[in-house]
């Protein structure tokens, strides 16, 4: 199998890819972040999700503060290599406020 590198140079990206976090479990997408070179290969090589934050401009290790680390499993790229899905065994909750997954605010009006 070839593995394929994600393309970090596209333009206006600003050198990020969004990363689309799933429990590998569940398939429950735990959160989105994004990811640079730097933090790409960091999650490579420590098998655990390291992310660049945007507002702050600094790499964080996710977990380092909260222990709710993320052990990662797989990681696929879409098809125009611009996104990662990264396939992962959480211990513990993904969100900050303590919830299991970032996503839990229903959008008015926009429901089946």
């Amino acid at each position: 199998m070839t593995m394929i590198a994600p393309d970090f140079k596209k333009q206006g990206q600003d050198g990020l890819i969004p990363a689309v976090v799933v429990d590998i479990k569940t398939k429950t997408v735990l959160m989105l972040a994004y990811m640079n070179e730097t933090s790409y290969q960091l999650t490579k090589t420590t098998m655990e999700t390291w992310f660049w934050s945007r507002e702050r401009q600094t790499l964080w290790h996710k977990g380092a503060t909260s222990g709710n680390t993320q052990r990662v499993i797989s990681m696929s790229l879409d098809c125009d290599r611009d996104t990662l899905l990264v396939e992962v065994e959480p211990n513990g909750p993904a969100c900050h406020t303590g919830a299991y997954s970032c996503f839990f605010n229903p959008v008015a009006d926009v429901s089946i």
